[in-house]
């Protein structure tokens, strides 16, 4: 059983890891950790429950000895493990569009289908960055995200806001802080046999 978890921001957004993700992790031989990071003591605290796997994000300036993407080998099934973000010049056009809608169109969409095409031999392909739980068979292969440990919501967005962020961060952040629907805080779960994967989502 492999546990994955994404986007903590800790302490970037969040001062401390959720006491429940080492309650439903406790169990598991793996993690895998799909960036934004943030800090190194946050993959030392999930390191004491078991091995752990991780890759660099886009929040994660002060961590360049992660690689971008990891390659494991786990009961036969090859599994990719990505942030996938993209360049500066696509993602802050789409966080624009994202922000003039009022939070109606979704930047990421087709996001699972472009990683699909980057990592053809994959059996699972493991991401973050949209802090969305996602899981889904995209041409044989299974695209999962596990949502994001730190997730904005209204609190959240207002906390950062006193934090007097950039211009560009601030108008969106206006967005972020009337939004009605937002996700709940998640982590994921991954069962892999010879028989097949069962993916699983679990909010925190």
């Amino acid at each position: 059983m492999i546990g994955v978890v994404a986007d903590t921001h800790c302490p970037e957004f969040i001062d401390r890891l959720p006491e429940r993700i080492f309650v439903i992790l406790k169990d598991v031989r793996l993690i895998l950790h799909a960036g934004d990071v943030t800090a190194a003591a946050t993959l030392e605290a999930l390191a004491r429950i078991a091995p752990v796997e991780a890759v660099r994000g886009d929040h994660d300036r002060g961590l360049e000895s992660l690689p971008p993407t990891r390659e494991l080998f786990v009961e036969g099934k090859r599994i990719m493990l990505v942030h996938g973000h993209r360049s500066r010049w696509l993602e802050e056009p789409l966080t624009l569009l994202w922000t003039l809608s009022l939070g109606y169109f979704h930047p990421h969409g087709g996001l699972p289908r472009s990683l699909r095409r980057r990592f053809p031999d994959a059996d699972v392909i493991v991401y973050g960055h949209t802090h969305r739980p996602h899981m889904r068979r995209v041409d044989g292969a299974l695209l999962f995200n596990p949502g994001g440990v730190h997730q904005w919501n209204p609190a959240t967005a207002k906390r950062r806001l006193a934090e007097k962020p950039g211009w560009f961060e601030w108008c969106w952040l206006q967005v972020a802080r009337h939004l009605r629907r937002t996700e709940a805080p998640s982590i994921g779960i991954l069962e892999l046999d010879p028989d097949g994967i069962r993916p699983r989502i679990i909010e925190l």
